[in-house]
């Protein structure tokens, strides 16, 4: 490749990553609708081998993901109503334990006079200009995000539509793109393609084996606390986390509505915030980098690193795409990096030999 060759395909490649880093909030839809057509496609063709029509196949692929999906409600569900009962009915001493245990510790925390009425209507009587004005800052930052918020919102109720046409429509797709590939380039975008689809695999397949071992994670660590459906809330949070850190939040404020009406409220919640910290750190730096990063070929600091330049860039569909994105692109440097060994012998044999042990 020639000098002025390689700088049209750089100054090519600057201005579509611009390109993509402005069109991000767009775009982002789209991507995440076009891998889930990618995992969605290897059913659907398998359903269309049954000689059924691929319209209905993309249908029953839904369906199955909602039935899925519904499982997951109707495991939480009874769980839900039941605490939440159980919290209302015990409402009246909860608010009496405030009043005498919690109140007068924050009255004095907020420089109260030890012995003060701190009843709650006293309480935010006294207090209530200075809880006023920090909502309004709070409300204020929220109005700030509110149209990130609500931009997130259109792309959650947009994802499925877009999935839906793109797995529907997904061979001819693939078809098209690929007849676009000039003949004398087929061999090596091919073989870049099968690469990917390897990576993508072995990604999908961490993963899944992430979500396991945390859900056993979460329901050991929560039964050792001596939870109450320790199990329910452990299996659910340990299958949303293929989400960052959704399966954390989810599980801590599900197991928070547990024990809140425990004997000893506060070192049970400590026990639950310490299981999901813990799980936390594992799955960050050991399940993550070793059970996703080895299989897509990956260095644990790049996986870190991919998941925070996702969020910063393109915010939690950022995040939820970042490992994707970077097992692609390794594919892609890879390639580049052994073109340019092979164009370079002389660094090539140099690099063998540093690499080489004495």
């Amino acid at each position: 490749m020639n000098s002025n060759l390689r700088t049209s395909w750089l100054v090519a490649i600057g201005l579509t990553g611009w390109l993509l880093y402005l069109l991000a909030p767009v775009l982002t839809p789209f991507v995440a609708a076009a891998l889930l057509a990618y995992i969605g496609d290897p059913l659907a063709d398998r359903l269309q081998r049954l000689k059924m029509p691929r319209t209905i196949a993309v249908v029953c692929v839904f369906l199955l993901t909602f039935l899925f999906m519904g499982f997951l409600v109707m495991l939480v569900l009874p769980l839900v109503r039941t605490q939440v009962a159980a919290l209302l009915n015990a409402l009246p001493d909860i608010v009496a334990q405030v009043e005498k245990v919690w109140l007068p510790r924050v009255a004095n925390f907020m420089g109260g006079v030890p012995g003060d009425d701190v009843g709650l209507a006293a309480f935010l009587d006294k207090y209530g200009d200075m809880a006023g004005s920090w909502g309004t800052t709070i409300l204020l930052s929220v109005g700030k995000s509110g149209g990130a918020l609500a931009a997130a919102v259109i792309s959650l109720f947009l994802i499925p539509i877009i999935t839906f046409y793109m797995l529907r429509d997904w061979d001819f797709i693939t078809s098209r793109l690929a007849a676009l590939v000039p003949s004398g380039q087929r061999e090596t975008v091919f073989r870049l393609a099968r690469e990917t689809d390897e990576v993508l695999g072995a990604f999908l397949r961490g993963q899944i084996l992430v979500m396991l071992a945390l859900s056993v994670i979460y329901s050991a660590g929560l039964g050792l606390v001596g939870l109450k459906f320790a199990v329910a809330i452990g299996v659910v949070s340990g299958l949303i986390s293929f989400v960052p850190y959704l399966g954390f939040v989810f599980g801590i404020l599900l197991a928070g509505m547990t024990v809140v009406l425990e004997p000893d409220p506060l070192l049970h919640l400590g026990g639950v915030i310490a299981v999901f910290t813990i799980a936390q750190v594992i799955e960050g730096s050991i399940l993550t980098p070793k059970l996703v990063g080895d299989r897509i070929g990956l260095h644990p600091v790049i996986v870190i690193f991919a998941i925070a330049a996702g969020g910063q860039l393109f915010g939690f569909f950022g995040i939820l795409l970042a490992l994707p994105a970077a097992a692609v692109l390794s594919v892609l440097v890879r390639f580049a990096y052994d073109n340019y060994l092979a164009e370079h012998p002389v660094e090539a044999a140099e690099l063998e030999a540093k690499e080489t042990p004495p």
